[in-house]
């Protein structure tokens, strides 16, 4: 398998994944949002830790690393609480469209900082792709609304952290590093505040979150993965799936039923993801 089909596998899991985290966080109820964060960063932290205490190299880390992991661990740690609140305040589909809007920075960010090459048909199939998303999402959807722009926020940080994965990919940094720096500063950044906040939990709820934090740590290795198989204008808009995963989701557990302008939405999303992956995949096969 080539390795851009590899990067596009592990984004459509890393999809999956990520929509199974908005459900469980839904599921969890009204525990507030860095009580959340806070136990999705933990659970990935200790799991990650365990992967790199089993390898030769423990925690050893790239020379030169540590700042685009800084970077990393930012964007990811400010998309994630964006992303948490939108969640806690919006529908699960809108939430998960909102933080989709990622791919579209990610080959944004991919532009000005690893200087890599979009061409026009890049930018319509993520323009198409971000259109269907829209249109997926269009009932009950206002744009004036303060949850909704925070939701936009955490697709802009989501964004940028994907693109310092796919940076420190190519610079040869193990992927279960990239995971344990961003879930161990997230962690600490979130720790005060959830503390500040806390609020006791059932037993239910602590289950969600648990289920949360595994969810959560298999798309954190997906995405890893991914970006450190191609490019994120190649791959990237392959995630807006997420937003079907969430929708179903929505519609089997939640009571959440799609419109027909929904399923319109989704084969606008699924008509752009076939079309890149078919153009960019005959660009590879075409004799020079």
């Amino acid at each position: 398998m080539k390795n851009k089909n590899r990067g596009i596998l592990y984004v459509l899991l890393e999809a999956f994944f990520f929509a199974l985290m908005t459900f469980f966080l839904k599921e969890a109820g009204n525990l507030p949002t860095m009580e959340k964060a806070l136990f999705r960063n933990l659970v990935a932290s200790v799991v990650s830790l365990i992967i790199l205490l089993r390898t030769e190299e423990k925690l050893k880390i790239k020379k030169g690393s540590l700042p685009f992991l800084l970077l990393r661990a930012a964007g990811g740690t400010a998309g994630l609480i964006c992303n948490f609140y939108a969640v806690d305040h919006l529908l699960i589909s809108d939430a998960n469209m909102l933080n989709k809007m990622s791919p579209f920075f990610a080959v944004l960010f991919s532009v000005f900082i690893l200087k890599e090459k979009a061409g026009k048909f890049d930018w319509a199939c993520v323009a198409l792709a971000f259109t269907g998303a829209l249109i997926v999402i269009r009932p009950g959807f206002s744009m004036a609304a303060g949850p909704a722009f925070i939701g936009l926020c955490g697709g802009l940080g989501a964004g940028l952290a994907y693109t310092f994965v796919r940076l420190l990919g190519v610079r040869g940094e193990r992927g279960p590093v990239i995971v344990f720096f961003f879930s161990a500063v997230s962690t600490l950044f979130t720790l005060p505040f959830a503390a500040a906040q806390f609020r006791p939990m059932t037993v239910r709820q602590f289950l969600c979150l648990l289920a949360t934090g595994f969810s959560a740590m298999g798309g954190q290795l997906c995405v890893t993965k991914a970006y450190t198989y191609a490019p994120a204008k190649e791959i990237s808009v392959f995630d807006y799936s997420q937003v079907i995963f969430a929708a179903l989701l929505g519609a089997l557990f939640l009571g959440e039923y799609p419109d027909g302008v929904s399923f319109l939405g989704y084969a606008v999303i699924i008509g752009a993801a076939v079309l890149r992956w078919h153009v960019t995949n005959h660009r590879e096969e075409r004799p020079a």
